[in-house]
């Protein structure tokens, strides 16, 4: 505003002031006490009000400009400042990430100094201690960065899993649970959750786990995965409850199990011993039969021959064994099996027949060559070499087979319904079904070949 137009406005007001008090002459009398008062003329007392009302929505808007100015340079003074810590921190997470752990620290500390509540700073920090081993001190961080934030799931991940790699596991459990409380339907905690009890075999609760993953809605690729774990850790509650002696709830279960999924050996064997527990011996022995006729794997032969042999009736279970032979007589992990009972039951010739028509076969098999030693040695062979045989393979009474996982190849001294080493279900097996499948016996109607006799027979 030019000074000419601010000596026209003030000649306005005086003429405008004069004007209105000639209108209002009259004196007005103001109290501002009960007996304290003011007399001025009409005219005055407005214009002092509206010069009051200008004076104040003056210092009105002086005041609301300083304040605004101030918190703009206080933002762009806070913003700038993160802007360095940012980089810092960057810096710091680059060097962590090459393996530079010393300079690392330094740059990560010097973020945490200049601002102590970067909840990213206290977890990468955490993550340099978990890398150095100090355990305390990355868990200490972590907490610090949940109470600064407790809605964080990075931090609450971070946590879980510094706690499983130091197998602690019931505080990693605690952490997921509340991973979980914060977002119900994380299929990661979920999972990660399932795992940890898969892994301290908390059957139950490892099955509602898994139901709250499906009802989380896992991704397409995953569906089939998911919904076969769900039938392994169904299977797991029924088995439990088979050890606990509640059988006939078991038995339901396992029933449902074989619906969906028929191939599952561990179901089969389980519904077998669970008839066994209800006392219905002859359903056991048609679920292990059917079991093998429809699954080819030996655990089935296994029960049927420690259920026969415990109630001291082997023939029943020899009926059986000579009737499949004839039926299906290039089966020759059923041969192993037959033989071995024969071995069992001092039936040395029957049993050389058979282990004899496998190695005839072609197949390297240690088990195999086991069971013909102890043939041999019972046939009166060299005492001391087959007692030293003995002590070498661990040959028991019952001439007991190891197990072998066909996914990883673990080899267990008794078979199990999930690998001890991977973890994978329905992997067991009692011979390496592998060396089996394409083998084929030689015909020994006509001719019988003694052991060690096979190479001079085949030059003949």
């Amino acid at each position: 505003m030019t000074f000419m137009a601010v000596i026209l406005l003030f000649i306005f007001f005086v003429l405008f002031f004069l004007y209105f008090w000639g209108l209002n002459p009259h004196m007005v009398t103001v109290f501002y006490l009960p007996e304290q008062s003011l007399t001025y003329p009409a005219a005055m007392i407005v214009i002092g009000c509206i010069i009051i009302g200008l004076i104040l929505g003056f210092g009105a808007h002086v005041y609301s400009s300083v304040t605004g100015f101030m918190k703009h340079w206080s933002r762009e003074r806070t913003e700038k400042k993160q802007r360095e810590i940012s980089t810092i921190y960057r810096e710091g997470v680059g060097r962590l990430l090459s393996g530079d752990l010393k300079k690392a620290r330094v740059l990560l500390k010097k973020a945490l100094d200049r601002d102590p509540r970067r909840v990213d700073t206290l977890i990468a920090l955490a993550s340099l201690d978990s890398q150095e081993g100090n355990i305390p001190e990355a868990l200490e961080l972590l907490r610090k960065a949940h109470d600064i934030d407790q809605k964080s799931m990075e931090v609450l991940f971070k946590t879980a899993a510094i706690q499983e790699e130091t197998g602690n596991d019931e505080e990693a459990i605690a952490s997921y649970q509340s991973l979980i409380a914060l977002e119900k339907d994380n299929r990661k905690a979920l999972r990660c959750l399932r795992d940890l009890y898969i892994k301290h075999a908390r059957w139950k609760e490892a099955l509602e786990s898994q139901r709250q993953v499906l009802k989380a809605g896992p991704g397409a690729n995953r569906i089939t995965q998911e919904k076969d774990m769900l039938l392994f850790l169904r299977y797991e509650v029924a088995h439990q409850a088979i050890s606990s002696g509640t059988a006939d709830e078991a038995k339901s279960e396992l029933k449902d199990i074989l619906r969906q999924k028929p191939e599952f050996a561990p179901a089969q064997v389980s519904l077998g011993d669970a008839y066994v527990l209800l006392g219905r011996g002859d359903d056991a022995v048609k679920t292990w039969q059917e079991g093998y006729r429809k699954l080819g794997k030996g655990v089935f032969l296994e029960r049927l021959e420690d259920y026969f042999m415990g109630r001291e009736d082997p023939s029943s279970l020899l009926n059986f064994f000579r009737s499949q032979v004839l039926e299906q007589g290039e089966d020759l992990m059923f041969r192993i099996f037959y033989g071995k009972l024969c071995l069992r039951l001092e039936m040395i010739d029957e049993a050389k027949e058979q282990l004899q028509a496998v190695e005839s076969s072609g197949v390297e098999s240690s088990q195999v060559h086991l069971l013909l030693a102890e043939t041999y040695r019972r046939c009166r062979q060299p005492e001391l070499a087959i007692n030293e045989y003995q002590k070498a393979l661990g040959i028991s009474k019952r001439l007991h087979l190891s197990c072998i996982c066909e996914k990883c190849q673990h080899v267990a001294p008794e078979w199990h319904s999930r690998c001890p080493a991977c973890g994978e279900w329905d992997s067991s097996s009692l011979i390496d079904r592998k060396l089996f499948q394409k083998a084929r016996p030689l015909e020994l109607d006509k001719m019988i070949i003694h052991h060690g006799e096979q190479k001079e027979w085949q030059g003949a």
